[in-house]
């Protein structure tokens, strides 16, 4: 399966939940690999602690294997991370391997000779890899309009696939997103000039609403009154607002909620970050492994 990640606004933590998600499915026994499409920013290394490509490698990156500078590009294993709590690949775990962007790329126009290498390498890394999520860079930018074009390639015809869509729970986030989906130039009207069907395509894409303040969560008992009502009338007003734009309970797979480890340090949240240093939430891992569940549980996917 292959999942492309997307945004409309930069800051939505689409990466870091992406990341966390490969995580959390590698660790289930899934051979997963994430391609660091965000070519306007390729740090994904940052967030698995690969030190030597957190701004990107310096060359053979996926920027030079997709403009045929590359016959392959290179690939990290997560497992042999800096990070000391990442190092060796636990028992059970399946592959977990970065495809890190290079550092002095960026965006660049799209050619049929990259989207078929594009679609070449999607080939190759499905038939290696039960799981490939692709981050692409946010907005209506040439990494979306290359991997719908490559998705029309014959070869893949077969390959199963979906897409989130991420926002932060923010006025301007749920109305960017739906114009991001649903509006003029958006993953719809896009998907659809370039050969897709316009209801397949938005029957395999969900939402994920991230930086979710829950105004009954504990962690806020110390709030005054006036505080949590104030919040809560927010959440209420949020929901409705989603429901107008689209982006309501039935096409959203899943929340993370606001949490610290995530807001100062962008990073993988392991168990002991939970248990042992107490720095991070439980309820953050639990909507990490929900999603994880969800991306290969046909019912989330059904019904729209």
């Amino acid at each position: 399966m292959i999942v492309f990640a997307t945004s409309d606004k930069g800051g939505t933590g689409r990466s870091v939940t992406v990341s966390n998600v490969a995580y959390r499915r590698a660790l289930r026994g899934t051979d997963v690999c994430y391609l660091d499409f965000d070519f306007g920013s390729p740090t994904a290394g940052a967030i698995f602690g690969v030190n030597a490509v957190a701004r990107g490698t310096r060359d053979g990156g996926l920027h030079s294997y997709l403009l045929g500078e590359r016959s392959n590009p290179e690939r990290y294993n997560i497992w042999s991370s800096d990070r000391e709590e990442l190092r060796g690949r636990p028992r059970g775990a399946g592959l977990l391997t970065l495809f890190p962007g290079d550092n002095s790329g960026g965006e660049f126009a799209i050619s049929p000779k990259i989207i078929e290498r594009c679609a070449n390498l999607f080939l190759t890394l499905e038939e290696e890899f039960e799981l490939c999520l692709v981050d692409l860079s946010a907005g209506r930018s040439y990494a979306t309009e290359m991997v719908l074009s490559a998705l029309r390639a014959p070869a893949l015809s077969r390959t199963e696939w979906r897409w989130l869509v991420f926002h932060r729970w923010t006025r301007q986030h749920i109305i960017a997103t739906n114009g991001l989906v649903f509006g003029e130039r958006g993953i719809l009207e896009n998907g659809e000039a370039l050969g897709h069907d316009r209801a397949e395509l938005q029957a395999v894409l969900r939402f994920v609403r991230t930086a979710v303040v829950d105004p009954d969560s504990a962690e806020l008992s110390g709030l005054r009154p006036l505080q949590v009502a104030w919040l809560r009338n927010c959440n209420r007003e949020l929901q409705e607002l989603a429901g107008r734009f689209r982006l309501g309970r039935t096409t959203t797979l899943g929340s993370v909620p606001l949490d610290p480890v995530l807001q100062w340090r962008e990073q993988l949240i392991l168990d002991d970050d939970v248990w042992a240093r107490q720095v991070a939430n439980r309820a953050t891992v639990e909507a990490f492994e929900d999603l994880a569940e969800k991306l290969f549980d046909k019912a989330s996917w059904e019904g729209l």
